[in-house]
């Protein structure tokens, strides 16, 4: 049983793009989201990563306290817009 599955498959992209979103925001050098960046220099400085080694959707090289941080970010902007669509209907 995946525990991973989507309710909704037609939402992978979104979230796809929020998370990069939040990686972004917290800086953290990740695959999808480094052409975004202007400056991708920081990799280097991170450790040794050079922007060329890291694969689009790897986050190896992130620690687990920062995935972490991003999975939680994503979780609590979920709930805000949810909050705000069910007091937007009263």
């Amino acid at each position: 049983m995946a525990s991973n599955r989507k309710m909704v498959p037609e939402c992978r992209k979104a979230l796809d793009q929020m998370k990069y979103e939040i990686a972004a925001e917290l800086g953290l050098p990740v695959g999808g989201g480094l052409s975004q960046f202007e400056n991708v220099e920081f990799a280097t400085e991170l450790g040794g990563i050079s922007s060329g080694s890291i694969k689009e959707d790897y986050w190896g090289h992130i620690a687990s306290r920062d995935a972490g941080a991003v999975g939680g970010s994503i979780t609590r902007r979920l709930v805000q817009q949810a909050e705000q669509t069910l007091f937007g209907m009263q």
